[in-house]
């Protein structure tokens, strides 16, 4: 779209990296014919270590599956590579690529004790979702995601925005738009509304008891 016009507004919602994918010249000043709402802020990532560490408190390293085929899966990557010693923790990457990658590199991951998953957002981790949760319960590995729709599917745990706030902010940015504001002076904005899934019968079979703590705060539990 970006390509086909400079006139006609466009507002965008879940984008990893607006700036860093050339949709805007920055988050405070767009400065072209689009706007709209990030899909996370890397800081996310320092939460998601937080999170593993306060359901399994043994976990000492962390496989992290990034997509290095965008400048948001290298940014979060490295985002969470500087958070990681903060919390004792070693992180190790794992591409994202094709499913038979994924699948030897996850085993050879656990074949150290005391490990655990993050999956960050990405396309390839959507698509082979089925595969990656599977893995984390073959190899009872700790496992938090960046949105609810893994843990439906038996993940273990997600921490992310909520992507239907998202759209409901976008759609106030529309309405300004048509009252004659600019794009270029709408801010991109980060989310502001995020939520806690956790799957309990996922966590009895990979024999983890989730504290209470956690279970007090989560949006949702899945039995």
């Amino acid at each position: 779209m970006q390509k086909a016009t400079r006139k006609v507004p466009i507002v965008f919602v879940l984008a990893p990296d607006p700036v860093g994918a050339g949709y805007v010249e920055s988050l405070a000043r767009p400065g072209g014919n689009i706007t709209g709402f990030m899909l996370f802020e890397y800081s996310i990532g320092a939460k998601w270590l937080e999170m593993l560490k306060e359901i399994a408190p043994s976990v000492k390293r962390a496989a992290v599956l990034r997509d290095t085929t965008t400048s948001a899966g290298i940014g979060q990557w490295g985002a969470i590579q500087t958070a990681a010693p903060s919390f004792g923790m070693e992180v190790v990457p794992i591409n994202v690529r094709d499913a038979d990658e994924i699948e030897r590199a996850t085993a050879v991951f656990a074949h150290s004790s005391n490990g655990a998953l993050i999956v960050p957002g990405s396309g390839p981790a959507v698509i082979h979702h089925d595969l990656i949760v599977a893995l984390a319960d073959r190899y009872k590995l700790p496992a938090v995601f960046f949105d609810r729709y893994f843990v439906a599917a038996g993940g273990l745990i997600s921490y992310g925005p909520d992507p239907v706030d998202l759209f409901h902010r976008a759609a106030g940015y529309i309405d300004r738009i048509l009252k004659g504001e600019k794009p270029a002076d709408l801010p991109v904005q980060a989310p502001t509304k995020y939520e806690l899934v956790v799957n309990l019968k996922t966590a009895k079979a990979i024999e983890l008891t989730i504290p209470q703590s956690v279970l007090a705060r989560a949006d949702e539990v899945i039995e």
